[in-house]
């Protein structure tokens, strides 16, 4: 197992808490990185659209595929 997986948030400026809320938020609401901008700086955050945007294609790729598991099994349960 690569460093880089075993911890995907070393040398990160932000939180892993922080950045796995912006990469939720952007794929679960219809919310743009400048939205998410916004959000953070009314929390007292200054983080920059283009590093949200980074954020969402490095990490987005990954939930999605941790997330699979979860989604076919609850999808099962809607053929009975």
């Amino acid at each position: 197992m690569s460093n880089q997986s075993q911890h995907p948030f070393k040398w990160r400026h932000f939180q892993a808490d922080l950045i796995l809320l912006c990469v939720r938020w952007y794929l679960r609401y219809a919310l743009s990185y400048r939205d998410l901008e916004e959000i953070m700086r009314e929390r007292g955050l200054h983080v920059d659209h283009t590093t949200i945007y980074r954020w969402v294609q490095h990490y987005a790729p990954e939930l999605e595929k941790r997330c699979r598991l979860y989604l076919k099994a609850t999808n099962n349960r809607l053929s009975g």
